[in-house]
């Protein structure tokens, strides 16, 4: 039997989807052009999340592989920059909001309560997979509370609090992934007489941390000298800078060689493959890796705008109410802008990183040279 032509409305399923903007109204023609304004958008926002959540599952599948090909890190950079994007566009639908006057969305706001956009289960789930820590999630209310505000009215489950049970259960997160798939990391390394692979992360770490006390003492110095040809206040202006290059460079060892043994062992060798990837980006074996690291900020550089821009859009409109859901409104929101990075240390290693001349050089560079871990 022959198949009918495809349409594009039926493709797309026109029909249904212009049929789900009404709210709680029976149709759409009931409610006014800003209500259906704000139904719309958040309608789109759900879907870009939904997409977002297909990328971020597939690329923390392919890390969660014991050894992950080159070839494949191309199609995980490739998903995490669709998010970025995706994020880049989301941020752009806050302008569309900020067409609602004041009035106007005070005339249906109560309709929602005590709904709130902290119910959609899809961004709370992003941020579960993405790798937010439940002990650092911002509570509404007391413990729980986060987990409790997507159960069905009057308590039990819901499909929403479900969604999020199930994106909890469903480990490891993409930064857990991540993390392991930089622990396997071969810095520095060589090969013996016997062709097996030797990586030296603690060699490397010290002679980075010598490099880096040269540098750091070097640009003190200079900062010095120009702070002494100012003619004023020199000797104040010397104590200062060499206390703030002082606590810099303390800063620098603690992240590559904390004093604490139980964070050294959980820490350690992703912080110095994360410095090692950056400092060596040229080489070939690790151009690719490191151009992981690079759509990983991206990413969250977008989440962490997307955040900002959803704070001033809802002060814009509204000013400082508290939330129909009963936070704290725009104060919970910029919390959560500021608080809610995940991917910390691939932040933190832009302070640790050298100029190419000073990076120490390598034991042996061919070892990273196309072809070299066939």
């Amino acid at each position: 039997m022959k198949p009918a032509p495809t349409t594009y409305w039926d493709y797309i399923r026109v029909e249904e989807l212009l049929s789900l903007q009404q709210g709680l109204a029976a149709d759409d023609e009931e409610i006014s052009n800003e209500e259906a304004l704000f139904v719309t958008v958040h309608q789109v926002y759900e879907l870009w999340f939904k997409l977002i959540l297909r990328d971020l599952r597939s690329a923390r599948d392919l890390f969660m592989s014991p050894r992950v090909a080159e070839q494949e890190l191309s199609s995980a950079v490739e998903r995490l920059r669709r998010i970025a994007t995706i994020f880049r566009v989301a941020v752009a639908h806050f302008e569309v909001v900020e067409t609602i006057s004041t009035r106007s969305y005070l005339g249906f706001r109560d309709k929602l309560m005590p709904a709130s956009g902290f119910q959609s289960a899809q961004l709370r789930q992003i941020e579960v997979l993405f790798g937010l820590e439940e002990a650092d999630r911002i509570p509404l209310g007391p413990p729980g509370s986060h987990l409790a505000a997507l159960e069905k009215p009057g308590g039990g489950s819901s499909p929403a609090l479900r969604r999020v049970e199930e994106t909890m259960a469903d480990g490891p997160n993409l930064k857990e992934a991540i993390e392991a798939w930089l622990a396997r990391t071969p810095i520095d390394a060589t090969r013996n007489a016997s062709g097996e692979v030797e990586s030296d992360a603690l060699g490397f770490v010290e002679r980075y941390l010598a490099a880096h006390r040269e540098v750091i003492g070097r640009t003190r110095d200079h900062a010095g000298a120009v702070a002494a040809e100012t003619g004023r206040d020199v000797k104040v202006a010397q104590e200062r800078l060499a206390a703030n290059y002082e606590r810099e460079r303390a800063s620098v060892e603690e992240f590559l060689a904390p004093a604490d043994p139980q964070v050294r062992a959980s820490t350690g060798v992703v912080r110095a493959a994360l410095v090692f990837l950056e400092s060596y980006r040229e080489l070939p074996l690790l151009a690719w890796p490191r151009e992981v690291l690079a759509a990983l900020l991206e990413v969250e550089q977008g989440f962490v705008i997307f955040r900002q821009r959803h704070a001033r859009m809802v002060e814009r409109v509204i000013g400082r109410r508290t939330g129909t859901g009963g936070s704290a409104g725009v104060e919970y929101l910029d919390k959560t802008a500021v608080e809610y990075r995940i991917f910390k240390d691939i932040w933190a290693v832009r302070t640790v990183l050298l100029p190419v001349e000073d990076v120490p050089p390598l034991r042996d560079p061919a070892f990273y040279g196309f072809g070299a871990l066939d």
